[in-house]
């Protein structure tokens, strides 16, 4: 008995010596909660070799955690959630990781004139391409309401298509379409502003870079942006991770070299929508009754926001938009959020979206830090 005890002992002192996890402290300096937060670190400090070997990554009660290899292979990504003004330690060490469910997609959609639709597990969207030309379009974003965090909208697609079963009502218990966009921004487009707001139209070309399961990129490409009689190109290359209630977008405009503004815009559909600014964190949102079908049913409030860190602040409610604008420089880039919400989905009321929308201003602007040892 006193041998079995001292190879126990001596095996679990083999295996104590032998635990060669890569630690990954994450640390919050906020003084709110860091839930899901999608987390990136630059490939080249992680030591760890990924192009021959498996990795596990767990968490702080052992459990396992889903990762992305992005960017070309570049940056390790993964979700972390951090208490306020805490920290929580990630292990990494060599397995076989289980399949990582998809929580971001991004797809263009020929069969529905063209449109380029992505979501995550808030929310989905789409943008309009070519083949809708003749109906007037803009560069604008149409907010898709969703109450699940499964893929929808290849789903929701087929029913319209195939089936005939409108996405413009709740069929399924997934979600629905009841944003109206036309010739505007809708929630979060952006454009060119002088003495107006210089809406754009139709995207020209596309690329998917990355497509899930935990980040989805691409890019879209308006080849006749028009600015007070001047045609400029636009370039918006989009970022979409899970668990994130804004997208990353950042934007390119060529042409003529001079400065001007850009504004990112919220549509104001009613005058019974609540307008939220913060100049203090950069963010406009917007609150509106959701309504459904012909019959416009209401669905509860469906929400908008916008956060623009180089803006100073600065917005305006003009031409049945809040805008949220900031200089600009052709041939630059700028960079801002955008997204939409629902309140049957994660964001109960009004000041619920609207607190999130600072905090996650305040998030961008004080990123988690991290530790990486061995």
């Amino acid at each position: 008995m006193k041998n079995i005890l001292l190879y126990l002992a001596a095996a679990m002192m083999l295996l104590s010596c032998g635990d060669n996890a890569i630690k990954i402290v994450v640390e919050n300096p906020l003084d709110f909660a860091r839930n899901a937060e999608m987390t990136e670190i630059d490939l080249s400090l992680i030591p760890a070799d990924f192009t021959t070997k498996n990795y596990v990554l767990t968490g702080p009660e052992g459990t396992e955690v889903g990762w992305q290899l992005s960017d070309n292979g570049k940056l390790f990504i993964f979700q972390a959630s951090v208490g306020a003004k805490s920290s929580v330690v990630y292990k990494l060490k060599e397995g076989v990781p289980s399949e990582v469910a998809p929580r971001t997609s991004a797809r263009f959609v020929p069969e529905r004139k063209d449109d380029f639709s992505w979501e995550n597990d808030i929310a989905a969207y789409r943008m309009y391409g070519p083949a809708l030309a003749a109906e007037n379009p803009s560069n604008g974003v149409d907010l898709w309401l969703k109450c699940t965090d499964q893929l929808m909208t290849a789903k929701l697609y087929a029913d319209e298509l195939e089936r005939g079963i409108s996405y413009h009502e709740n069929h399924s218990g997934l979600g629905l379409d009841c944003y109206d966009v036309k010739h505007t921004a809708g929630a979060g487009g952006i454009a060119p502003y002088t003495y107006k707001l210089w809406t754009g139209d139709h995207f020209d070309r596309y690329e998917i870079h990355e497509n899930g399961p935990l980040r989805s990129v691409f890019t879209l490409w308006y080849d006749s942006a028009i600015v007070d009689g001047e045609v400029y190109s636009e370039e918006i290359r989009i970022t979409c991770d899970a668990g994130s209630m804004l997208n990353k977008a950042v934007v390119t405009y060529t042409g003529l070299p001079q400065s001007m503004q850009l504004a990112a815009g919220i549509t104001l559909h009613n005058s019974s929508g609540e307008i939220f600014a913060d100049a203090a964190t950069s963010v406009i949102g917007y609150a509106e009754q959701a309504l459904s079908g012909i019959k416009k049913e209401p669905q509860g409030q469906n929400y908008v926001g916008v956060y623009m860190p180089s803006s100073k602040g600065e917005t305006k409610v003009e031409s049945n938009h809040q805008l949220i604008l900031s200089d600009y420089t052709v041939g630059s880039e700028l960079v801002y959020y955008f997204g939409g919400g629902w309140s049957q989905w994660k964001f109960p009321e009004a000041k619920d979206w609207f607190a999130a929308l600072q905090q996650f201003s305040m998030a961008k602007q004080n990123p988690l830090e991290l530790k990486i040892s061995k």
